[in-house]
């Protein structure tokens, strides 16, 4: 990639972040965290990425939260966003199931554990790369 894209990674799992991060930057990307919410809407709002790999369980601001803020202010809403999840995509009776992420207007949304390989691939699929 010659021109390399910016990708914000908000998890609360700081091993997580580093392990996405890690694999990202070894692909090309330039990676930034951010370790809840708050924090990554602060990041986003400050200096948009290109995309945002967004986990969606996190305490105080859940990755929902983050997706529904971002989607509904039109200077932000075209970046892309991955969700991710530790709820399998099976279970409908909770609020953090694959339906509710895709309604919530995520761009892509894969279940953890996500190999380095999946997340990456949907990046670039959401990039166009």
């Amino acid at each position: 990639m010659n021109d390399k894209k910016r990708i914000l990674v908000v998890d609360d799992e700081p091993d997580f972040c580093s392990i996405v991060q890690g694999n990202l930057e070894k692909e090309g990307f330039l990676v930034e965290v951010a370790y809840d919410g708050a924090q990554g809407l602060e990041k986003v709002k400050a200096n948009p990425p290109d995309a945002i790999v967004l986990d969606v369980m996190m305490p105080e601001m859940d990755g929902y939260a983050v997706c529904k803020e971002l989607k509904s202010d039109e200077k932000l809403a075209d970046i892309p966003v991955l969700m991710l999840t530790a709820v399998a995509s099976h279970v409908s009776s909770t609020r953090y199931s694959h339906y509710d992420g895709m309604s919530m207007e995520a761009d892509d949304y894969l279940p953890k554990p996500a190999s380095a390989e999946e997340i990456t691939e949907s990046l670039k699929g959401l990039l166009n790369l």
